[in-house]
């Protein structure tokens, strides 16, 4: 009986190492190129999805902490999605660099067609294609590849 609570444990152990790691690699690089994309002020757009456009305009520290929080918190959602689907389909594990290039396409499309949309900032298209490929391209180096790959390495 003790062996099944230390592999439950262990489990619930390595499933957190990989959302923690998958997602904050992730969310790390996302923020990263963001920042050098589109300036500094990039995690007060990303609080203003839930706080308002006013947070974007007027947003103070606090403001821009709580983007970075949230960026992170969207990051490691994915990350455990990716995740839990892994359990069931095994290629996802065994093919980290396709089916990571795929789920940073899948980030992508449901970012711009469910998120945003649903946020406080109300955006939706039309998108320009440039846009739209150069955030599907990034995504899926920064986003996908280092969830598929933190999910193959560390959720046993």
């Amino acid at each position: 009986m003790t062996q099944v609570g230390t592999a439950g444990k262990t489990r619930k152990r390595s499933a957190l190492l990989a959302i923690a790691m998958g997602g904050g690699a992730a969310g790390v690089l996302d923020l990263t190129q963001a920042l050098i994309l589109f300036g500094v002020r990039v995690p007060f757009g990303i609080a203003a999805g839930l706080l308002g456009p006013e947070a974007a305009r007027r947003g103070g520290p606090g403001t821009y902490v709580l983007g970075i929080l949230l960026h992170f918190f969207i990051a490691c959602s994915f990350a455990a999605a990716y995740y839990l689907v892994s359990r069931r389909l095994t290629f996802l594990v065994e093919h980290p660099f396709v089916c990571g290039l795929i789920y940073g396409i899948i980030v992508e499309l449901v970012m711009d067609l469910a998120v945003l949309p649903l946020s406080a900032l109300h955006a939706h298209g039309p998108f320009e294609l440039r846009q739209l490929l150069l955030g599907t391209g990034m995504h899926m180096v920064t986003v996908g590849l280092p969830i598929a790959y933190g999910v193959r390495k560390f959720g046993k």
